[in-house]
């Protein structure tokens, strides 16, 4: 029965994988990552500087130099074998990452295949090895690297090896060798710092222009990666971005929250280490490298998904249930699912950082950590009442709490350079056309609506000296430029995720409020 299940299981991921395969290569976006990684190191092979390099899609190269050099053979492969081998070393490391791990799940027991099988499979279908696949990245091999040598199956001699190269290629593993320090693997610590200072070398020697662009400034340029405050990025600094904080009190609550975040985990992770449990330890460190990254897209989220599984092995109900949940974010996006159903801005918030809060509140709580809910007869309905509460409280919390303006990563106000494109502008074309739109109050406009935003474009009086737009009761509005695109008319355009909440306001040149807009926009959904 056991053998039938793990080939089930088996047979489960295959179908997964391969239509996995099948719907990227369907997309005309597919393995757009991938065909970075080729163009700039075309570029670099023809004598032109890495980090100079802009796809049509507008991605930089990102990573350090030494990254170039194990990327190399990217750019030598024909572009058709290029994405099938990529695509099948995903797979292969999606089995590989879901050994160790199931061998964690199992400890103690005989069930290990059965475990592995299971592993793969939900990983398959989780959202960050999906993002993996569609983007051709190599964030499921870093996550590989790190995990083996976290959990220790490497020649004594070799250990902190693989998180060297690892953090060499990407820094996030690079706490890898704080948790070394902490657990007291001073050796493994030595030898990570050491492989990842010499594959530096290697790279300042071959590469020694792209080194010193990388290294006197590039590695703090987070922006080039993108808009660090769309939805996709679930680190806390991503959070902190869409909480909408000031500029000057950003770096301090930032590292302020990310050093405690990350001093509970390596503490939890050694604990976990010191009981036995070194896979669980690795995971942990591992999610700790997602909350404490300036930057952790949906294909960086892998180690999230090992902690629910972790969790949903586990013995007590609450972590089983903790476990559940973190999955549930992982797989699906609650922010797009449920965002229609939310009634208050702050569950809202709570649907679209679900990610980011779940990966808090495990490095804070632990695996261990997590109040384990007895399974004996008579505590079942004692724990499932605890759940519950727990579960009412949060939603609570929440429900109570206003949406800031700032938590709008769609959010985009647009310039008299854009004024040619009439998918922003629409409501009137020319002189005479605005100026006969116009008329109707202070401020005339009209909504566009897409599937993942809506757009306003409008018109405003003589007397309207500024223009401020609210994503949702509570924090700083966004001032809408206004523009003398046409002689004796002004016009104004931005989107915004929901115009649900959304607060348009006029103010004359004294400061006093003109016209506030908001049934006006929420129509737009209705």
């Amino acid at each position: 029965m056991r053998d039938r299940r793990v080939m089930l299981l088996w047979a489960a991921f295959a179908l997964s994988a391969m239509v996995s395969v099948g719907l990227v290569l369907r997309r005309p976006d597919h393995l757009s990552d991938l065909h970075i990684y080729r163009g700039a190191l075309a570029d670099l092979r023809a004598g032109r500087p890495l980090y100079g390099y802009v796809a049509e899609n507008g991605g930089p190269f990102t990573y350090p130099p030494f990254a170039a050099l194990v990327l190399w053979p990217v750019a030598t492969l024909p572009e058709s074998v290029l994405g099938a081998v990529w695509l099948l070393l995903t797979i292969a490391a999606v089995v590989a990452v879901a050994v160790p791990v199931g061998a964690a799940l199992a400890a103690g027991r005989s069930d290990r295949p059965l475990a592995v099988a299971a592993t793969a499979t939900v990983l398959m279908l989780s959202a960050p090895v999906q993002s993996n696949l569609r983007f051709g990245q190599v964030s499921i091999f870093v996550v590989l690297l790190a995990l083996l040598d976290g959990v220790g199956v490497a020649p004594p001699r070799w250990r902190g090896v693989l998180v060297g190269v690892a953090a060499a290629v990407k820094l996030t593993p690079l706490l890898f060798v704080a948790y070394f320090l902490v657990a007291r693997r001073h050796r493994d610590a030595a030898r990570a710092m050491g492989a990842f200072l010499a594959c530096a070398a290697v790279a300042a020697v071959v590469l020694p222009a792209e080194s010193r662009t990388y290294w006197a400034g590039t590695v703090v340029q987070t922006s080039r990666i993108g808009d660090l405050a769309s939805l996709g990025n679930q680190s806390v600094h991503g959070m902190l971005l869409r909480v909408g904080l000031s500029p000057a009190a950003l770096p301090v609550v930032w590292a302020v929250l990310v050093a405690g975040i990350c001093l509970a985990a390596l503490l939890r992770a050694r604990r976990l280490a010191a009981d036995g449990r070194p896979g669980h330890a690795a995971v942990l460190v591992g999610c700790a490298t997602v909350a404490a990254s300036p930057v952790s897209w949906t294909h960086h989220q892998i180690w999230p998904v090992l902690a629910g599984m972790l969790l949903v092995g586990a013995t007590g109900l609450a972590r089983r249930v903790a476990g559940a949940a973190l999955l549930v974010t992982m797989v699906v996006s609650l922010g797009v699912v449920l965002g229609p159903v939310s009634l208050r801005p702050g569950v809202q918030f709570l649907l679209e950082n679900a990610r980011a809060l779940g990966v808090c509140a495990l490095c804070l709580a632990g695996f261990g950590g997590v109040t384990a809910a007895a399974t004996r007869r008579g505590t079942v309905g004692r724990a499932w009442l605890r759940l519950g509460v727990a579960a009412a409280a949060t939603l609570a919390f929440f429900a109570v709490q206003p949406l800031p303006a700032g938590a709008d990563p769609t959010f985009k106000s647009y310039s008299l350079a854009d004024v040619a494109n009439p998918r922003y502008f629409f409501v009137c074309r020319g002189p005479a056309a605005c100026a006969a739109y116009g008329g109707g109050g202070p401020v005339t406009f009209g909504t566009a609506v897409e599937p993942t935003k809506v757009r306003v474009n409008g018109v405003v009086s003589p007397q309207v000296a500024r223009l401020e737009y609210y994503s949702a009761p509570g924090g700083a509005p966004r001032v809408i430029p206004l523009l003398a695109a046409y002689p004796g008319s002004r016009t104004f355009s931005f989107r915004s995720a929901t115009m649900t909440h959304g607060r348009l306001v006029a103010y004359g040149v004294d400061g006093r409020r003109l016209a506030v807009y908001d049934d006006e926009l929420a129509a737009a959904f209705r």
